[in-house]
């Protein structure tokens, strides 16, 4: 009585402490929190800035490839006057667009309008080399001959001029050449590169700026942060002392216990005291039942397997662990004209044969039962109505065994009736066992058949 006082005084002490430790714990948490928001509030706006610095750079690469792209693919078809080239500028031009893309992905960031001013520059100032590209390509299509119907619209409505039209074919080619690679297209080259490049320049710089903005902001709340962080890891310091002591130590002897499984060594706390001895009765009242159990779950003499009275024990027990689990009932067809034909003693010599084989195609932690006469179950757990192929396998295998009897007896069959629970023995288990079991005799026996509900 002593002891237990001491224990409720100790107990209440600790509450105390705990108390003001978790009120302690929480003002510092929300001011942690106040912190780690402005943190984050920081982060986000560097995050936003550098990605902000990402899309412009992706935008910048897509205009310049999409550009040289329309430039290689012109190029090429004066020089080849290869269809497929011609196909994918146009391609380029009104499939891919990855110019347009680039524009059109940076309309959602206006945070900086001049730097996505130089890139519309660059843009407009490729759309317009575009023209003399487009005219060099209707140069070297009227030089080649090609039949315009088929060529794009952009080429197809394009007007030479009279004196372009007077030029000979390989006139024609040589201006076209002219067109896109001279000194007038590379310094509308060299301009698209100029506006990209100025484009370049005042990203970095604007993100920059942010950067050294953001980078303040986060310097100065992380230090704030790390100062209340500091004394809340003194506070769980403490406080994981005390639990260690108190809680997990008791815990750690109660697992061993549990895994040696025996009865729970009295220890800790209160609570922990009134939660062994607690198990410990229900670990005696669990033992007298398993003890009960295997003492009325008795073998059947004649097969070795559980009889009638472990089939109802188990059931029981069953019904209150909820497993997954599957019931086969199983008659041995025409076994009185076995017993009839051949007598008892080899009527018995079949049942044994019987059993065997149950228990050699089961699985081991599955049971298998002789009800009374000829009827036979088997219970498994942890089954699912996945593994119906399986156990057709297993009744198909013990089937093929009996029909082609090599140790002198008789030839038998079984039939089978197989029904699935997902909360272990349910009342309707065992009606929808023999319902299918029902079938598969309607059927011609020698079978398998599963309850489909």
């Amino acid at each position: 009585m002593e002891s237990r006082e001491k224990k409720s005084i100790k107990g209440i002490r600790i509450r105390t402490m705990n108390y003001g430790m978790i009120l302690a714990a929480c003002i510092l948490y929300v001011m942690v929190i106040f912190v780690t928001i402005r943190v984050s509030i920081g982060y986000q706006n560097l995050s936003h800035a550098v990605d902000h610095y990402i899309e412009c750079m992706k935008a910048a690469d897509l205009v310049t490839e999409g550009s040289d792209y329309l430039t290689m693919k012109a190029r090429l078809y004066t020089e080849t006057a290869e269809l497929k080239q011609l196909q994918d500028y146009f391609t380029e031009l009104h499939v891919t667009r990855r110019r347009d893309q680039a524009v059109e992905e940076l309309e959602g960031h206006q945070d900086n309008p001049e730097a996505h001013h130089y890139l519309e520059l660059a843009l407009e100032k490729s759309n317009d080399l575009m023209q003399r590209e487009f005219y060099a390509m209707k140069l070297t299509a009227v030089a080649m001959g090609e039949d315009m119907e088929t060529m794009p619209q952009e080429i197809k409505e394009l007007k030479l001029t009279k004196e372009d039209q007077q030029l000979d074919p390989e006139a024609m080619q040589d201006k076209a050449k002219d067109l896109v690679f001279g000194s007038a297209y590379q310094d509308a080259k060299a301009l698209i590169t100029s506006n990209i490049s100025y484009f370049f320049s005042n990203a970095i710089e604007t993100t920059r700026q942010n950067q050294v903005q953001s980078a303040h902001v986060l310097e100065k709340s992380m230090a704030r942060q790390r100062i209340y962080i500091s004394i809340l890891f003194v506070l769980n310091l403490v406080t994981f002392v005390m639990v260690i002591m108190l809680i997990v130590k008791p815990l750690q002897i109660y697992i061993r216990c549990i895994k040696e499984d025996k009865m729970l060594e009295i220890a800790g706390a209160y609570e922990f005291k009134y939660l062994a001895l607690t198990y410990n009765d229900i670990y005696e009242i669990n033992a007298a039942n398993e003890a009960m159990l295997r003492h009325k779950a008795d073998h059947d003499p004649l097969t070795g397997v559980i009889n009638r009275g472990g089939f109802d024990q188990l059931s029981q027990i069953l019904k209150v662990q909820r497993i997954p689990m599957a019931l086969l009932l199983i008659d041995v067809d025409k076994f009185k004209q076995v017993n009839d034909g051949y007598g008892h003693e080899t009527g018995d010599l079949v049942l044994k044969k019987v059993a065997g084989l149950l228990r050699d195609n089961f699985r081991s932690n599955d049971y298998v039962v002789r009800l009374g006469g000829d009827e036979f179950a088997v219970i498994m757990v942890d089954a699912l109505p996945e593994q119906e192929t399986l156990i057709r396998d297993k009744v198909g295998n013990i089937n093929r065994i009996l029909k082609n009897p090599e140790d002198g007896l008789p030839e038998v069959s079984l039939s089978v009736g197989v029904a699935f629970s997902a909360e272990g023995f349910t009342d309707d288990l065992y009606r929808n066992t023999d319902s299918a079991l029902y079938q598969v005799k309607e059927h011609g026996r020698c079978g398998c058949d599963f309850y489909r509900g």
